[in-house]
Formats: structure tokens, C-alpha cells, sequence
């Protein structure tokens, strides 16, 4: 008896073990930055905010220019002043100083509404990009029937896989989902 009970354990461990083996999910990987980078639309997305940029970089070092410029005309009439005309240049200068601080406090203000300007630039041209990618990739995954996709993207920071042996590598498949033929260089895959 007691050996029918010790091969009846045997025998459902063996099941268990096979159901599990069968059971295991399939794990792939994806380079999204070499996705992004042969993307068409993520390139344009790119020059549109680097163009932004530039614009926004250009009224800040005008009214910088002008700081500069005005800063300047208040040294000199620093200079100038004397006990004779301390009376009228100094209303000038007072006056010279608030027009520097008003002026500093556009660039500042400048600089904040710069970056938020790109950052929701950045936001409605990516986000439609972005949600085109994870479309492809979930059509993929299905396709290969994949449990998990991890990203290998250097860019991805913090990467939460270090390690991977194998699995399939969905990026080509993505990009041709895509429609993305062009091939860029590969970044850099993560040390194993």
C-alpha cells in the first residue's frame, strides 16, 4: 500500500512538472529607441520641437540682449552721477532698476513658458506616436504568442531587465508592422 501511495506522488509530480513546463510563458524583447529612431513620424515629432526650441531659445537671448544692453546704460549713468545731478540721475537710475528687474522677471517667466510649451508640444505630438508603437507591439506579442515584452532601450532609464538569454527579439517585426524599412544603426544591446 504504502508503495502505491509513494508512486501515486511520484506519478503527480511528474504531471505537475509537465504542466508546468507546458505552462511557461514566452518572454521577447524590443529596442524602442531603434524603433523611434526609424520612425518617420517620431523623426518629424523630433525636428517640430527642436524648431520650437530654437524659437523660444531666440526670444529669451533677445530679452537678454536687451538686459545686457540696458544693465550697461545703468553702469554708465552710475558713473555720471555727482552731487550736482544726483537729484535727476538718480530718479533715472531707480527708474533704469525697475526696468531691469520687470525685464528679469520676463525671462524668468520666459523660460518657465518655454519649457512648458515644449512639454506639451512634446505631449501631443508623442503621445499619438507613442500609442502607435504599443499598438504594434501588442499585435506582435499576440502574434508570437508572448506572455511578457520587455524593452532593452538603453534610454529607458533604470532598464529593469539586466539580463536576458534568448527569447525573440520583436523589434524588426514591429518596425515592419509599422511599415519602417529604413534600417538605422543598432544602439548598443545591454551587457549580459
Amino acid at each position: 500500500m504504502r508503495k502505491l501511495i509513494n508512486v501515486f506522488f511520484v506519478a503527480a509530480g511528474l504531471l505537475f512538472t509537465a504542466n508546468m513546463a507546458s505552462a511557461q510563458q514566452k518572454l521577447g524583447h524590443i529596442n524602442s529607441e531603434e524603433v523611434f529612431a526609424n520612425l518617420p513620424e517620431a523623426k518629424t515629432a523630433q525636428t517640430t520641437l527642436e524648431t520650437l526650441g530654437k524659437q523660444k531659445q531666440a526670444d529669451i537671448d533677445a530679452m537678454i540682449k536687451e538686459y545686457q544692453s540696458k544693465m550697461a546704460a545703468a553702469e554708465a549713468k552710475q558713473k555720471s552721477l555727482s552731487e550736482a545731478n544726483k537729484e535727476v540721475v538718480g530718479k533715472e537710475l531707480q527708474a533704469l532698476g525697475q526696468e531691469l528687474q520687470d525685464l528679469e522677471k520676463r525671462i524668468t517667466d520666459a523660460r518657465t513658458k518655454a519649457s512648458q510649451d515644449i512639454g506639451t508640444k512634446q505631449g501631443e505630438l508623442f503621445q499619438p506616436i507613442q500609442a502607435k508603437v504599443a499598438t504594434a507591439i501588442s499585435a506582435v506579442a499576440k502574434e508570437k504568442g508572448l506572455a511578457y515584452v520587455f524593452d532593452i532601450a538603453n534610454g529607458q532609464g533604470g532598464n529593469n531587465l539586466v539580463f536576458w538569454d534568448g527569447g525573440d527579439d520583436i523589434t524588426a517585426a514591429v518596425k515592419s508592422k509599422l511599415g519602417i524599412t529604413a534600417t538605422a544603426a543598432k544602439p548598443a544591446a545591454p551587457k549580459k
